[in-house]
């Protein structure tokens, strides 16, 4: 996520620069995930493809998710790094981070499917209106604020100081989570709200599957953005 730092600025400012700093990014990935719904319900070739994702995710389940998030959110990016940002040449720190993204983004892929079938079974496997607005609701105002952004952010320091618990209790402060894990927060809202409005507008078996394309949209888009002036 591209938070701009501002030492001085109130979290809530930096997370809504955030935001502004991301429309573009975001943008494309929120109107991707819509013509993919759209596709899904009114395009038979689409359907088809999904469908046959959605066989994949029945079939294999648990290990589906983790392969899927970990090659958008691990494996793509890095090679999209390699390829194009570093003219081919592999550096050492190429290997590192692919390890990292793969492990990271597949459990988190994982953690995200029994996330899902958590909220199918709390509020039925239906794709209706007020269905989709209460999966909604709480997968941006109490999964993310409460487990993801938190533990993520935390994961990601925790990569930053070299893997070693020296610092690490910063991150359990409200200070931490008022300067770095709110405007975190705020700049995800702004991009994820909508996508996961789609996700959750999908079948069960299909919303880890449209999960992972946004993530792999997501993922190399910030790859670009991120790496491309270093």
């Amino acid at each position: 996520m591209k938070i701009p730092r501002q030492n001085d600025a109130l979290p809530l400012g930096i997370g809504l620069q955030a935001v502004r700093a991301n429309f573009v990014p975001g943008l494309i990935v929120q109107m991707t995930m819509i013509a993919l719904v759209l596709a899904y319900y009114y395009y038979p070739p689409v359907s088809a493809w999904l469908v046959r994702l959605a066989g994949f995710k029945a079939r294999w389940g648990y290990g589906f998710s983790f392969v899927a998030a970990a090659i958008a959110g691990g494996v793509l990016p890095e090679l999209l790094a390699v390829v194009v940002l570093q003219r081919g040449r592999v550096r050492r720190e190429n290997a590192a981070n692919l390890l990292f993204g793969v492990l990271f983004w597949g459990s988190q892929g994982m953690v995200v499917d029994g996330f899902y079938r958590f909220q199918a079974v709390l509020f039925g496997p239906q794709v209706d209106f007020p269905t989709v607005v209460k999966k909604v609701l709480v997968d941006q105002f109490v999964y993310n604020p409460l487990y993801a952004a938190p533990f993520g952010l935390a994961v990601f320091e925790w990569k930053n100081l070299g893997y070693r618990l020296a610092g690490m209790g910063r991150v359990l402060t409200g200070r931490f989570y008022k300067e770095r894990t709110f405007p975190a927060l705020v700049a995800t809202w702004g991009v994820w709200f909508p996508v996961v409005t789609m996700v959750y507008s999908l079948p069960p078996l299909l919303q880890i599957p449209l999960f992972s394309l946004a993530l792999t949209f997501w993922a190399i888009l910030f790859t670009w953005i991120n790496r491309r002036n270093q």
